[in-house]
């Protein structure tokens, strides 16, 4: 036994590297702090976008000790520098995370804590402040306080689970598959689709729904469908709309699609990750007429207000349809779980651990108040409207004026390839990496993609946006021989 002890002992003393003193932590922390400081200083300056790639062997693991300076200099060129700066302010091409700091320091703090939010026995106050973060957010959307929600780890995860509630609720499983029918717009986000398989749906009907011209599904289109897949022998159970497409920001109208969805007994869910939050705007608020007649809604806190990428919502009217799939218990938990069920965030969720995301969201909302979050999406609406008034002046095309922040445009090529000159525009706007533009395809058309949502998009953002469309316009324009 004292031999066991003494080498108890020396591994002790040995893993005390894990555990650095004050001193060393205060140290560590100094030099993480000139780096951040540094970082967030210089991203007014910095490209937004490089297309160089990283070096492989920098990340090797050998097995040896690296200084934190080292560290960071690893950091620094071969991640931060290298790829979509999604940091800054330039970052108009995907719909951006934003990364506010406060946030940042909320999850210093959940990370030193270690604190387990999957189940209320473990931490009950974590919990307690995710459930207060989704009664916040029933209020906002109309949901009850019945409603059961949960704060994933991003659109993706929260449409699968909404998705999942509609396909119990409607028992869609066996030979029920192959004729059931599920309703959506073209330009709905690929993640759903993708949860649609996930979840055992892949040979579902889709139907796919028309669209107005600008780009909303159009009600009638979904009611027509409706009728003939039920005389055809089908059994429609679900319709999804968009509340900001992510092609062209587009909302649906929400309320013409909960009125024929309740009319035939369909769920209705609606993703509203990119644009949820833009309710909190009075300029926007009356585009979300509807929402509350969902049965299920998903929306990202980093998107729409402003968060670092890692915390999406959902909320679902029908507790029963959630907890089907994701309520179990086992043995070994027989301390930590009550029986009831809704409770804890691993009843309504794939996930049993749990990262402490609500510190992310409630932290910045209790140091800031909602109304910067607020003026923020307002400015965003505004800035979106500047580019669109600007560019046109400048000679390049618009799609509709969108119901958010993300716009289409192009430059005409009325007698030659207009797709290759915009193509070859975009590519040299990636080369440039002044700011990150990114595209899609609007009826055939390949377009130029514009999305302001980072908190740190501001009026110079979009100047200097414009004065290198136009540099570029030239430079692809005398390339190409186009005049």
């Amino acid at each position: 036994m004292d031999d066991l002890i003494t080498r108890i002992r020396v591994l002790e003393k040995e893993s005390e590297a894990l555990e650095p003193s004050e001193e060393q932590r205060n140290d560590l922390l100094g030099q993480v702090r000139e780096y951040t400081n540094n970082f967030i200083n210089s991203l007014p300056s910095a490209e937004s976008y490089s297309a160089e790639k990283a070096k492989k062997e920098a990340f090797l693991i050998d097995g040896k000790k690296m200084s934190l300076e080292k560290v960071l200099e690893v950091f620094s060129e071969e991640v931060a520098s290298k790829g979509i700066r999604a940091a800054s302010g330039g970052h108009l091409g995907y719909i951006p995370g934003g990364g506010i700091y406060t946030s940042a320091l909320a999850d210093y703090l959940a990370a030193v804590t270690n604190e387990y939010s999957g189940i209320s026995f473990a931490s009950p106050g974590a919990v307690a402040m995710e459930h207060e973060l989704l009664n916040w957010m029933k209020g906002l959307f109309g949901f009850p306080e019945s409603a059961v929600g949960n704060l994933t780890s991003g659109g993706s995860i929260a449409n699968m689970i909404a998705l999942t509630a509609a396909r119990d609720r409607h028992g869609i499983k066996g030979a029920k598959i192959e004729k059931s029918v599920v309703y959506l717009s073209p330009q709905l986000h690929h993640c759903n689709l993708k949860a649609l398989r996930i979840i055992g749906l892949e040979d579902v009907i889709i139907r796919h729904l028309e669209l107005d011209e600008e780009s909303k599904i159009i009600a009638a289109d979904l009611s027509e469908k409706i009728n003939e897949d039920k005389r055809s022998g089908y059994e429609p159970f679900l319709v999804i709309a968009s509340a900001g497409t992510t092609d062209t920001g587009a909302i649906d109208p929400l309320k013409e699609i909960g009125e024929i969805c309740q009319k035939n007994e369909l769920w209705f869910h609606i993703d509203a990750a990119y644009g949820g939050f833009f309710i909190l705007t009075e300029e926007c608020k009356q585009l979300f007429g509807g929402i509350s007649l969902a049965d299920s809604l998903a929306v990202d806190p980093h998107k729409g207000l402003f968060l670092p990428y890692g915390l999406g919502s959902v909320l679902v009217k029908n507790r029963e349809a959630v907890l089907h799939s994701h309520h179990y218990t086992a043995n070994y938990m027989q301390d930590a779980i009550d029986g009831t069920g809704g409770e804890d965030p691993a009843d309504v969720s794939p996930e049993l651990t749990k990262h402490f995301r609500a510190l992310r969201l409630w932290l910045p909302l209790q140091l800031h108040g909602i109304e910067p979050f607020k003026i923020c999406l307002e400015e965003k609406l505004l800035l979106t409207r500047y580019f669109r008034h600007k560019i046109k002046e400048l000679g390049f095309e618009l799609g509709p004026e969108p119901d958010l922040t993300v716009t289409y445009f192009w430059w005409p090529v009325p007698d030659g390839d207009e797709d290759g000159f915009n193509r070859r525009l975009l590519k040299e706007i990636h080369k440039d990496g002044t700011v990150f533009l990114s595209s899609t395809n609007i009826k055939g058309r390949f377009v130029i993609r514009l999305a302001v949502l980072s908190f740190r998009t501001k009026l110079e953002t979009i100047d200097k946006t414009l004065e290198m469309l136009i540099r570029l316009k030239n430079k692809v324009a005398a390339e190409m021989n186009f005049e």
